[in-house]
């Protein structure tokens, strides 16, 4: 189970993506936000522009999604959900 010290931040893009799942995709994604609460280094590191950036990538059915945030041993930013599709350029976007 994840530490209860352990603060789990979301952006505005990020509560607004996850409202739009059904909601057994919201039950995967909760498992998933439990591993990265568990494990942050799970997800792979961004290089360039999202250097500070973790992208875990997993699937639901069969469709994959991207899960970029970042962390710090007190807390987990959750940035951002979606499919790989203009992902990355959405990201830099929104982080500019």
């Amino acid at each position: 189970m994840a530490n209860p010290k352990i603060k789990v931040l979301q952006t505005p893009i990020f509560k607004r993506q996850s409202k739009k799942l059904f909601k057994h995709r919201k039950k995967e994604l909760d498992i998933e936000i439990n591993a990265i609460v568990i494990d942050p280094a799970i997800g792979q590191r961004k290089h360039g522009d999202l250097s500070d950036v973790f992208v875990h990538k997993f699937k639901i059915k069969t469709e994959l999604f991207l899960l970029a945030y970042t962390f710090d041993p007190e807390t987990r930013n959750l940035i951002m959900i979606g499919s790989h599709e203009n992902f990355y350029r959405d990201l830099k976007k929104y982080r500019r």
